[in-house]
């Protein structure tokens, strides 16, 4: 049986879960990366153009709370959350992906070992 726990592997820190944990993390961490993707495209798309039904509706939510920012400052705002949300989407992916069950197969460096017994 192979130890939990975090490892060095080629490509950097990895960690070994339980295989309930692992599929836990694999399917919430690509969930969120996509979701994260997705609302970050709407976000540009409604930042760049100036008739779009997501930037209207957050007109008229900020118009009724007595805020009306400038087209400029609402562009930038909405390109910077989508770029947030993709950037954010990416890290958790990324992070997702440093984990492997127990009994996965090796680590390249650990398979490299063995090849060279043989």
């Amino acid at each position: 049986m192979e130890p939990e726990g975090p490892r060095e592997g080629p490509g950097g820190r990895e960690v070994v879960v339980p295989l309930r944990l692992y599929k836990t993390i694999t399917v919430f961490s690509t969930l969120i990366a996509v979701v994260g993707f997705i609302l970050g495209f709407i976000l540009i798309d409604a930042a760049t153009l100036q008739v779009s039904l997501l930037r209207s509706v957050v007109v008229a939510i900020l118009s009724t709370v007595g805020l009306v920012p400038s087209q400029d400052v609402l562009t930038a705002l909405l390109a910077l959350g989508g770029l947030s949300l993709i950037a954010g989407g990416a890290v958790v992916y990324v992070v997702g992906t440093r984990f492997r069950a127990q009994g996965m197969g090796k680590s390249q460096e650990d398979s490299r070992e063995g090849s060279d017994n043989g």
